[in-house]
């Protein structure tokens, strides 16, 4: 009975084999008279153009408009530059929590509000209470983050950098009283070589 029922499957799987071999064979005919209805395809039809916005179009673009210049320098591949930013590596924080007789705790970056551990091996400081505001640097430990060099105090203001002095200083236009008194008050300190006084 096995034998029979083996025999047909496999004639069941021969049907359907043969039946989609037909079907394939009956669409590709059906596409060969649909492209034989619409006559062959012309050159000019393929033919696709770039407009001035970066856009295929069939039609040609006009000679006459006035095309935009890009500076190959312009053109932004990939992640935009990173402008340059001064890092600090002190970092100020106030102590979360100490426990003397183990000898670590956890300071609270207040820059990102992070807790980072720190050992007593790496104070500077003789006695560290918790609500002490420090200064410290990091490492990266086996743990994640630690703190080292841990110094009492509060951070010293950055010094300001030149775009800003430039911007908190008064500008003198060019031409008028207060140029020409400044510039005169200059030359009479430091009068140019060659000039009797």
């Amino acid at each position: 009975m096995a034998k029979s029922q083996q025999t047909y499957n496999k004639k069941e799987k021969e049907k359907k084999r043969l039946k989609k071999k037909q079907e394939k064979a009956e669409r590709r005919e059906q596409r060969k008279l649909e492209r034989e209805e619409k006559g062959p395809v012309a050159f000019e039809d393929l033919i696709r153009y770039v407009d001035e916005d970066g856009n295929l179009t069939t039609e040609k673009p006009d000679p006459n408009i006035k095309k935009k210049v890009i500076k190959a320098s312009d053109i932004m591949l990939g992640v935009p530059r990173r402008e340059k930013v001064e890092f600090d590596p002190v970092r100020e924080g106030k102590v979360k929590f100490f426990n003397h007789e183990k000898g670590y705790g956890f300071i609270l970056d207040l820059d990102s509000e992070e807790s980072i551990f720190v050992h007593i091996n790496n104070i500077q400081v003789e006695d560290l209470n918790e609500g002490d505001r420090v200064l410290f640097e990091t490492e990266k430990g086996p743990k994640g983050l630690s703190a080292i060099n841990v110094k009492p105090g509060k951070k010293s203001p950055k010094p300001k950098s030149l775009e800003e002095k430039e911007k908190e200083a008064p500008e003198l236009e060019v031409g008028t009283d207060e140029a020409r008194s400044s510039e005169s008050e200059s030359t009479e300190a430091n009068p140019p070589k060659g000039v009797a006084e």
